[in-house]
């Protein structure tokens, strides 16, 4: 069946500003860096005659994406909670440029307030709910808009929702985003501090078991049910990957918990190893050692491992369903293997207080983990974090990013406010990297690759000039005075 010249686009924003296109913390980092629009590939791979545009990586004004999408039938816009506002306007700039344009949102956000969505938002014609991957590819082919499944649109002046739809079970009959990614990405452009440059990440499975009460994309996209492609069919697309993009230095699986499987993921390992290939992934700070060996021997390079905190009882009131026992040696093991960790954690969660903030530094540099990141709790539309805030009155949904992009502490409490989260973030970075190991680290890696020093330097001002609280004021990519990197045609 033939479709619309159907356009994906992650759209401009804040200067610096990785939206929902992949981001679980949609803001601006404190050091630059980009995820890959995986969430918009997928589909584009389901639908010919179709291409993506992520302008935040391609630091393309509003300007230059209205002329690039010219020609285009129909476009799909991943949007965010914090970004609704700034993609809305967006969405109506191309409508007033291609008036017969079909414009739908997908993401999160829409998935789970598709009536909200709808009415802040009247130029849209559709929103792609749940897993939507195969409801846009009906939509780009004309079908009838009562007879798709997940979708919830307009009709005579009416908001109308269609039944669910099925959460999809063969993961294999998914295509490959690879030749997307070789068309219409440029990979250079895709950075993340932690990870070797350049790299490239993707999904070899959706959904997560745990029931972590923050998390945002099984609670409203993915769900619990982790459901993969065969090991091997990943071993093949991969070694398909290291033919079509020989420049990638690492690849990171970026399922929920890529070892929530253990055996599928050692079947994947020991693929990996026989290609040659350095990866890395997202897991929980569980892993047993022998998978941890098999891993580290098949070219397991670094692991991205959620603490969270340093506090069991807040890891209790999340529902992490990890102990910091178990935590600690896992990661003496992965210490032991080699095995480098980029440790998350989140301040701002229920039952913090100014000691629980003091306990995760604590708790961060005894780990002695490699890097970290440290984000403000984040309670977003359909999580149950977002309904515990809403019910306890700790949240105040305007302040989840400032108007310079960058994220904000949107949860406080009668014994801890905002202000104070805000600070304990600078404070817990300062305390991490300030000690001797962190800096003897650093500077080996850059004395043994000119590269990663250049790298490192350009990183290391930019997390100084967050500390300093340096930042300069970002204007939002929508803005009619905009000129930088004006269009050039599709």
């Amino acid at each position: 069946m033939a479709t619309m010249r159907t356009l994906f686009l992650n759209p401009p924003s804040f200067d610096g500003f990785d939206g929902g296109a992949g981001a679980r913390y949609q803001a601006r980092r404190e050091i630059r860096s980009f995820w890959y629009p995986t969430w918009l590939a997928q589909p584009a791979a389901l639908i010919p005659n179709s291409k993506i545009i992520d302008a935040p990586a391609d630091d393309l004004t509003l300007e230059a994406v209205l002329q690039r999408a010219r020609g285009f039938e129909l476009c799909v816009i991943h949007t965010s909670t914090p970004s609704f506002d700034n993609d809305a306007k967006v969405a109506q700039a191309l409508k007033t440029r291609n008036p017969d344009m079909r414009i739908g949102f997908i993401g999160a956000h829409a998935a789970v307030l598709p009536e909200e969505s709808l009415k802040a938002a009247p130029v849209l014609d559709f929103v792609g709910r749940e897993e939507f991957d195969y409801t846009l590819l009906e939509v780009a082919e004309g079908r009838p808009y009562e007879s798709i499944a997940g979708l919830s649109y307009r009709k005579s002046g009416e908001i109308l929702h269609n039944p669910d739809r099925a959460l999809i079970e063969d993961m294999d009959a998914l295509p490959a985003v690879l030749d997307v990614y070789k068309r219409d990405l440029t990979i250079a452009n895709y950075s993340i501090g932690y990870l070797k440059h350049p790299y490239l990440s993707l999904y070899t499975g959706r959904g997560c078991p745990a029931r972590c009460s923050f998390c945002l994309w099984p609670q409203t996209v993915g769900g619990h049910v982790y459901r993969t492609k065969s090991a091997a069919k990943v071993v093949a697309e991969m070694a398909r990957a290291k033919d079509l993009f020989p420049e990638v230095k690492e690849f990171f699986f970026d399922d929920d918990t890529f070892t929530a499987d253990l055996t599928r993921a050692a079947r994947i390992a020991e693929g990996l190893g026989k290609l040659g290939i350095t990866w890395s992934c997202n897991s929980r700070a569980n892993v047993p050692y022998e998978h941890l060996k098999t891993f580290k021997e098949n070219g397991l390079r670094l692991l991205l491992v959620g603490y969270e905190s340093g506090n069991q009882k807040i890891l209790n009131n999340i529902k992490k369903g990890v102990r910091l026992d178990i935590a600690k040696e896992f990661t003496k093991n992965c210490r032991d293997l080699g095995i480098v960790i980029h440790g998350t954690f989140i301040l701002g969660l229920p039952g913090e207080t100014s000691e629980t903030i003091e306990e995760s530094i604590k708790y961060a540099c005894k780990l002695d983990i490699d890097t970290i990141q440290v984000s403000l709790a984040a309670a977003y539309p359909g999580t149950e974090l977002y309904r515990q805030a809403m019910a306890n009155k700790w949240y105040d949904e305007k302040t989840l990013v400032r108007n310079d992009g960058t994220q904000a502490s949107a949860i406080q409490y009668p014994h801890l406010p905002a202000a104070a989260i805000e600070t304990g973030v600078k404070r817990f970075y300062s305390k991490f990297y300030a000690r001797p190991t962190p800096i003897l680290r650093m500077l080996v890696s850059m004395a043994r690759d000119p590269l990663e020093r250049r790298r490192r330097l350009r990183e290391g001002k930019e997390f100084l000039d967050y500390l300093r609280g340096r930042r300069k004021r970002a204007e939002s990519r929508a803005a009619p005075s905009e000129t930088k990197k004006e269009a050039v045609s599709a």
